[in-house]
């Protein structure tokens, strides 16, 4: 990732650090205000190019045609419509569908991410004290079994890290998912590899992870998150072989935090 070259887009809410080798986001960042969240129809909105990268630096349509892989958004477009004015939550919205903000993902996978998309949500609503403001980074894993397809790689997992204020303290968790199994069930994308790190994770599992794991998985400088990483185990074991100390996550209720969601 320190060799890759990237280019920076600034939304409306969130901004984009594209891959240029890749073709698609290295990392996405949103900024949330819980009080200003707003309902706006997503219908009529159709995907399109960010005319500010030429279209050979971002993977768009042809990608997607005539299979089951979806666009997946990795800014949750429901988390970026949110504003003073409904102009503005509109444009955010409007945003969201930007090619630069997709990912390829099998159908199942990406229609599948209840829980991976309501983790926000839970945060926002339990433990974001300061005005219920959250900022959430997701993007993709790339790694050496990435199957090709149309000339794009496909990334088999994704990572999500969300920082916020407990107890007026700066705080922060990290969570990936993995669609290798889905992706293996399309018959024509190329059979993913098996990465020699990763645990054995099945369909729509989420895991919460410590974030140094996710550093170390994507190259990103993400120092100021590890050090304000609120999964215990993070702080316990500080040197643990990355994967290692992953904990599955079947519901919100099984997060691995040092303080309580609800104040009890």
């Amino acid at each position: 990732m320190a060799s890759a070259e990237t280019v920076l887009l600034p939304y409306t809410h969130f901004s984009v650090l594209m891959r240029l080798d890749k073709r698609l986001a290295a990392v996405t960042a949103l900024g949330i205000d819980g009080e200003k969240l707003m309902d706006v129809e997503r219908s009529g909105i159709q995907w399109r190019l960010d005319p500010r990268l030429a279209d050979d630096q971002q993977t768009g349509e042809r990608v997607y045609a005539r299979n089951d892989i979806d666009r997946g958004h990795l800014v949750r477009r429901a988390s970026a419509v949110w504003g003073e004015t409904l102009a503005e939550a509109a444009q955010a919205n409007e945003d969201t569908f930007h090619y630069t903000n997709a990912a390829p993902q099998a159908a199942k996978f990406n229609q599948g991410l209840d829980l991976w998309l309501g983790m926000e949500s839970y945060l926002l609503e339990h433990a974001a004290d300061y005005g219920r403001r959250l900022i959430v980074f997701t993007g993709p894993i790339f790694g050496d079994h990435d199957p090709v397809y149309r000339g794009v790689d496909i990334p088999l997992m994704f990572f999500k890290a969300a920082v916020f204020l407990q107890d007026g303290q700066l705080a922060a968790t990290g969570y990936i998912v993995d669609q290798t199994p889905q992706l293996a069930d399309l018959p024509d994308i190329p059979r993913p590899g098996a990465a020699d790190e990763a645990p054995p994770l099945g369909p729509f599992r989420t895991y919460q992870v410590p974030i140094r794991d996710i550093a170390a998985l994507t190259g990103l400088d993400l120092d100021q998150l590890v050090a304000v990483d609120r999964m215990p185990i993070a702080a316990e074991l500080p040197t643990a072989r990355v994967t290692s100390t992953w904990r599955k996550i079947l519901s919100p209720e099984d997060l691995d935090l040092d303080f309580d969601l609800n104040g009890d």
